[in-house]
């Protein structure tokens, strides 16, 4: 098919993960109960921060848009996942499923850049409390947000507009969940070597960097917390570095999830990778909210004011 012609006219079938009709209605009942989970606890994230004048920092403020971030993007799968199962026409359209993969793409990419902005808060906040304040101002705080749009919309558009040269031919079934980058390139007519090094190449610098960024605030937080001589005891350090657990087990989840699928040449990508796309796609977005009110009693109190009860802390 021609990439800029046929194409356009074509259609994908997301067959997911199993054409079985029982295994189907499992799926979509675990899919709908997950998606309903999310969407409650990431807007109620999202109304517990903005309603509470006590969460108005700098942590808060990004967890809200990560929150929202997490919303939309699990809202850009999962509800035409569900339709899928329900659905004997499981077809996509060719711009249906750039689109899915355009919002895909860009909503990981900001997820990662928010992650890494909020090590920076927490490393300015533990390393450097004197000077927070000024370094965590609100401008500066509305420039990051607004450069993490910005990144996480020209690569998105970037790896979209390569998509558009791929010229499709054979078989258009796609055993997977969404329309995803890897996939895609599988069924194309022609070599993607040059394609799959562009995407491996910046995602290099779009992943990789971050991480490296968060690893390193971590590791003089922790150089920090060890050197601090107002906290004697090994229970009390701990207490001090449990401030950022919670975003240590987002980070790790995220990135642990992202490794299992694309740390792996083109050829070896295969149906078994849906397992951990699920992980990163649909868990992370649901453990996220989970992560941060077990491990926050801001949280929990802002949830318990907004709900009108005191909010249980689950054990």
């Amino acid at each position: 098919v021609d990439g800029d012609n046929q194409s356009e006219n074509s259609q994908f079938l997301l067959l997911g993960m199993s054409e079985s009709p029982e295994q189907q209605r499992i799926l979509f009942w675990m899919f709908l109960s997950m998606y309903l989970v999310m969407v409650v606890e990431n807007v109620l994230i999202i109304l517990a921060i903005s309603s509470d004048s006590r969460l108005h920092t700098p942590m808060y403020f990004f967890l809200a848009n990560l929150s929202f971030t997490d919303l939309f993007f699990v809202t850009n799968t999962i509800p035409k996942m569900l339709v899928n199962l329900q659905s004997q026409n499981k077809a996509i359209s060719y711009a249906g499923c750039l689109t899915q993969l355009y919002f895909l793409v860009s909503l990981v990419t900001l997820d990662n850049l928010i992650l890494a902005v909020m090590a920076y808060d927490r490393y300015v906040a533990i390393c450097h409390p004197l000077h927070y304040v000024t370094a965590m101002s609100p401008g500066l705080c509305i420039l990051l947000l607004c450069l993490c749009w910005g990144l996480s919309v020209l690569y998105g558009l970037l790896l979209t507009l390569l998509l558009t040269r791929v010229t499709f031919c054979g078989s258009r079934k796609i055993h997977y969940l969404f329309c995803e980058m890897y996939v895609l390139l599988r069924l194309a007519c022609f070599s993607t070597h040059i394609i799959h090094t562009v995407l491996v190449a910046t995602g290099c610098f779009i992943f990789i960097s971050p991480l490296g960024f968060m690893t390193t605030s971590y590791v003089r937080i922790v150089r920090t917390i060890l050197q601090i001589p107002s906290i004697p005891s090994a229970s009390k350090k701990y207490k001090t570095f449990s401030t950022c657990a919670s975003h240590l087990g987002v980070v790790s989840l995220f990135y642990g999830t992202l490794a299992m699928v694309y740390l792996q040449p083109l050829h070896t990508y295969s149906m078994k990778d849906s397992v951990a796309t699920v992980m990163y796609a649909v868990v992370t977005p649901m453990m996220n909210p989970f992560i941060y009110s077990l491990r926050n009693k801001d949280m929990h109190g802002a949830l318990g004011r907004l709900l009108g009860r005191p909010f249980q802390r689950l054990k």
